[in-house]
């Protein structure tokens, strides 16, 4: 894994994925918005406010998801000092905690009209707060230090630690007596959602997958790019201006002049 971990061969190998990626996610999410929104039926109890499930389900999957990417990433730097995985790392955060925040606000939209309140301190909900608070704790954190590397290893360390609170979210419906539903796609019983439900599921959460990684390679792209950057003005090569400063340039001689004008 040590030869995929450099950021030549990463840029190399998602440069002809990235083109697909995005037409994948694109047609993904576009298919799934209108299978939910249109083609899905009606929930006989719920009627068309059931449609928030198409955002709220897969934005939580991701919220779960990018955690645990992240904290794989964080322990790949600790462990084998990685510096693409401590980028990836970086990189995922932001996506995480955006994907955790619309799963908070929609559950919220849900809860209002089917519990009569917009929130509740359950074990569901209150272990989903603390996932954006250890997201927006770990990008806090490697951003608080003025050596990089400082901010890296301290929030790898949050990162794993924060990673035990991942199956509490995922198993809180079944180890507490909460408010929320128990879980109804992942079941040793089989899904308990309606056939004609599980398509825009299915699609949605493949498309919001999809999504994350094409902004995940963007922005592990960027990182490279201002690094190099970074080297570069360090190295003397380029001035603030982001010229050449290694160029020879000739002084300004007036004597010059005075020979052409005569």
């Amino acid at each position: 894994m040590h030869r995929f971990a450099k950021p030549s061969v990463f840029l190399k190998i998602t440069a002809p994925i990235l083109p697909w990626l995005v037409g994948a996610t694109v047609i993904l999410i576009a298919s799934g918005l209108y299978f939910s929104l249109i083609a899905s039926p009606v929930d006989y109890q719920q009627g068309a406010t059931v449609r928030i499930m198409y955002l709220h389900v897969p934005a939580a999957w991701m919220g779960l998801f990018c955690y645990v990417g992240m904290a794989l990433c964080g322990a790949m730097s600790l462990i084998w000092k990685h510096p693409l995985a401590d980028i990836c790392a970086r990189a995922t955060a932001p996506i995480g905690a955006t994907f955790t925040a619309l799963c908070l606000i929609t559950g919220s939209l849900w809860g209002e009209p089917m519990w009569g309140t917009w929130w509740v301190w359950d074990a569901r909900l209150t272990s989903m707060l603390i996932l954006l608070f250890l997201y927006l704790g770990y990008i806090a954190l490697v951003n608080a230090f003025d050596d990089p590397e400082r901010g890296s290893k301290a929030g790898s360390a949050l990162a794993l630690v924060g990673a035990i609170n991942v199956p509490i979210v995922k198993f809180s419906v079944d180890w507490w007596n909460t408010l929320h539903q128990p879980a109804s796609i992942v079941r040793v019983d089989g899904p308990a959602v309606d056939p004609s439900m599980q398509l825009p599921l299915a699609l949605m959460i493949f498309g919001f997958t999809g999504y994350y990684f094409v902004v995940l390679i963007l922005r592990v792209r960027l990182e490279l790019n201002e690094r190099r950057i970074r080297a570069l003005h360090l190295s003397g090569m380029f001035d603030d201006n982001g010229e050449n400063s290694t160029a020879e340039t000739k002084p300004y001689d007036p004597s010059h002049n005075a020979e052409a004008s005569q």
